[in-house]
């Protein structure tokens, strides 16, 4: 099936982390997107994703020409059928399998050998779409995705084009998936995102429960007392609506089936003693929140905890790379987790830590990925004002904002400094 052409430049895309869609329709590996045609002239802004709607499960349930899949669609309310069938967002076609390969063929103008013609349909996009579609080639990425080909948590594989970097994080979570999804482990999946601030640990846990199409609940450790206060918290977050039960109404109303819980900020909590509360439903899979009550089913619960533990460590490990500027190997990834957990269990203690599946570190970006996360921020935070600015303004903000923002704060740093350079261009217009 092939995207429909486009021949009009977009002047924005919707950011990435928008164009997921909620659930996980079959999978089409023969999707191709189509390239643009040739322009006579030169772009004068970047070509991106023409948009309608940024999710393409109702196009996709109608090629599967099955009535029970496009009902299903409907029914769960992600498309209506006034919906718009196209275009959709490129992005969340590649997502899905989309073959890129014609994107990197040269577009074949005549007057190619000049310098300010692009050479293929891909020079003409901007750092971060380049940077999602170069994903679909990486050879870590595919090697990383085929581990979850047959496993239970395969609509996690769409993740890779949700976040910037992270690529050995996300390779580990998929090796710890797919073994936890064979061995049919009768206990729950318990995982630490740790490292600096900035770097992706919410955001990826936020995308578990819409990537699933599972309910989540996030729990805010931070203003945390008790045990109580944990069972009895409601579920905050800024990238979906909350639940509007508590934690334990949650689990209860889960039993047995597969959801998320989120503890943001877990080693945050003002009393460490909250956490023994859970020692009993990580390590059995059952959960008691009183004396003389029954225990419920857990067992199918994926616990994710993020935390800035480690960050220090993670800063001084990456420095002592012999290539700090590219993405680390295996090897590497592999010691910087033995060095990590030493300092976990001693944040949050050995009986907390041995109940826990894996610890995955997030780390600094690279200089493509920085590229990327800033032109994102750009086309997000700009709105309709990137429309009347060329391309030379745009690259020079991204650009500024790398060289303004400050590395250990990671993603943060670079919005708040395209926000700040955003600004100043303005009076170019």
């Amino acid at each position: 099936m092939n995207s429909p052409p486009n021949g009009r430049r977009s002047h924005f895309r919707v950011s990435s982390r928008l164009s997921e869609p909620p659930s996980s329709p079959q999978s089409f590996q023969e999707v191709s997107v189509t390239e643009p045609r040739v322009h006579d002239t030169p772009p004068t802004r970047p070509l991106s994703c023409s948009i309608t709607t940024p999710k393409p499960s109702l196009m996709f349930a109608i090629a599967s020409d099955n009535v029970q899949q496009v009902r299903q669609v409907l029914e769960r309310g992600e498309a209506s059928p006034n919906d718009n069938a196209g275009p959709q967002s490129a992005l969340a076609f590649v997502a899905f399998g989309a073959d890129t390969s014609s994107l990197h063929k040269e577009l074949g103008s005549p007057r190619t050998s000049d310098a300010k013609y692009p050479a293929s349909a891909l020079d003409q996009v901007d750092p971060a779409t380049r940077y999602y579609i170069s994903r679909t080639d990486a050879f870590l990425i595919r090697s990383s995705s085929t581990l979850m080909r047959r496993s239970s948590f395969r609509p996690l594989a769409r993740i890779r084009f949700g976040i910037v970097g992270q690529d050995r994080a996300l390779e580990q979570l998929f090796r710890v998936l797919s073994i936890h999804d064979n061995q049919k482990a009768p206990t729950p999946i318990v995982m630490l995102l740790c490292g600096p601030s900035g770097h992706g640990k919410s955001l990826l846990a936020q995308k578990f429960g819409p990537l699933l199409d599972v309910p989540t609940h996030t729990v805010n450790m931070t203003t945390l007392r008790s045990a109580y206060d944990l069972w009895q918290s409601y579920s905050m977050s800024s990238y979906q609506d909350g639940s509007p039960c508590t934690l334990i109404e949650f689990l209860i109303n889960n039993e047995g089936k597969r959801c998320v819980v989120v503890l943001d900020e877990i080693e945050k909590t003002q009393d460490p003693s909250v956490l023994w509360s859970l020692l009993l439903p990580w390590e059995l899979g059952r959960c008691s929140f009183e004396a003389n009550t029954m225990n419920i089913d857990v067992h199918n619960t994926v616990w994710l905890g993020t935390s800035n533990i480690g960050q220090d460590l993670v800063f001084e490990y990456h420095g002592s790379l012999k290539h700090p500027d590219k993405v680390m190997s295996r090897e590497e990834y592999v010691k910087l987790m033995s060095l990590m957990r030493p300092r976990v269990s001693e944040r949050l203690g050995s009986s907390i830590l041995s109940r826990v599946t894996t610890i995955l570190p997030f780390v600094p970006f690279t200089l493509d990925e920085t590229r990327a996360i800033a032109s994102e921020a750009l086309q997000s935070i700009s709105g309709d004002v990137i429309k009347d600015m060329s391309s030379e303004v745009l690259t020079s903000v991204v650009e500024g904002a790398i060289l303004g923002s400050i590395p250990s704060e990671g993603a943060r740093s670079l919005y708040r400094a395209v926000s700040n350079l955003l600004v100043d261009a303005m009076d170019l217009v």
